[in-house]
């Protein structure tokens, strides 16, 4: 009942901050404005992302003082905190690439040296647990994660979807193992985003911009080797709940890289986009990666915890049939139009 409470109160919270944030974007003039490549056709104000990063920040800040949180957990999203902070600069000046992702880098460096070791990846019979390797994929992962977060928030709703599934499936798997950390951190990020989500509707009144989804792709990141330590979710479970941003990013980048293309640079060439424009739909491309992950990638992330030793055969079940119809739709092909304006 009291974490019901709570929930309620950071998603209230979040609603109303993340007004505040749209009216003061609004008066100061902070929008997106409409490209050729855009999804959106007028002017939308962004960074309502910077709400779930305030109310993260508010309520870690309480659980340390608590104890509910370590020190070390509370430092390592201090990492999460400076990429919130880059995205926002960014949505506000366009930071060259090569800042944005050294400071990634330095970011995730700094988190993974207060989490301490990673834990090792169980693959069939066989244990990854050198400790530099593990490090290295680590820090590799959570850079891709806030990264490819970006690249997926390009149709209103998904984004915010995407998180609050995640989160709530984090929550709801750790709740026997009574891992105050993960419960806490993950279910302060559902219910912030259901109160942005609430603004992100299509059609969106807010966008979350790069202040919210590196910082969630970051978070979620984060989660996952919290989790690792526990030892109540694998890698194989996260890459399953987030089965759809996976795919769809990396077959995404890997065709465009493959093309010659700066992997960088903005596109509606994702999956998610090519549907949409098939859709002509920004809520029904929502609804269709809600019933993918609720169907589909819910009972398999569920069998990963009960058969860890089977965790990556059942990620590669989960993620082939994803990876083929992210194809299908043309992943990392530019649209006629896009070609056109070349």
């Amino acid at each position: 009942m009291l974490l019901f409470m709570f929930l309620i109160g950071v998603f209230l919270l979040s609603l109303l901050l993340t007004g505040i944030i749209r009216l003061l974007a609004l008066r100061r003039q902070i929008l997106d404005v409409p490209q050729s490549r855009s999804a959106h056709s007028v002017p939308t104000p962004v960074g309502g992302g910077l709400s779930v990063v305030l109310l993260l920040f508010a309520v870690s800040s309480v659980g340390v003082y608590m104890e509910y949180l370590s020190i070390e957990t509370y430092l390592a999203l201090y990492g999460a905190f400076l990429v919130a902070v880059l995205g926002l600069l960014d949505d506000l000046l366009e930071l060259r690439v090569s800042i944005r992702v050294s400071l990634q880098i330095l970011a995730a460096a700094w988190s993974l040296y207060w989490r301490g070791d990673v834990a090792p990846i169980n693959m069939v019979g066989w244990q990854l647990q050198q400790p530099v390797i593990l490090g290295v994929l680590a820090l590799f992962a959570l850079v891709w994660l806030l990264n490819l977060y970006n690249f997926m928030d390009g149709t209103d709703g998904i984004a915010g979807t995407e998180l609050v599934f995640v989160a709530t499936m984090a929550t709801l798997l750790t709740m026997d193992s009574a891992d105050y950390e993960i419960i806490l951190i993950a279910s302060t990020l559902a219910a912030a985003a259901a109160g942005f989500l609430v603004w992100n509707w299509a059609p969106a009144k807010i966008f979350m911009g790069d202040v919210g989804s590196g910082f969630s792709g970051f978070v979620l990141g984060l989660l996952a080797l919290l989790s690792m330590a526990a030892g109540v979710m694998s890698v194989w479970t996260w890459l399953v709940l987030l089965g759809v941003f996976v795919t769809d990013a990396t077959l995404t980048l890997l065709r465009r890289a493959a093309e010659g293309k700066r992997w960088y640079e903005g596109h509606s060439s994702h999956a998610y986009q090519h549907l949409a424009r098939r859709y002509k739909s920004h809520a029904k491309v929502t609804i269709t990666l809600l019933m993918v992950n609720l169907l589909w990638l819910t009972p398999l992330a569920y069998w990963t915890t009960v058969a860890e030793e089977l965790g990556l055969l059942i990620c590669l079940l989960a993620l082939t049939p994803l990876a083929f119809a992210a194809h299908r739709l043309g992943a990392g092909i530019e649209p006629a139009t896009e070609q056109a304006n070349r």
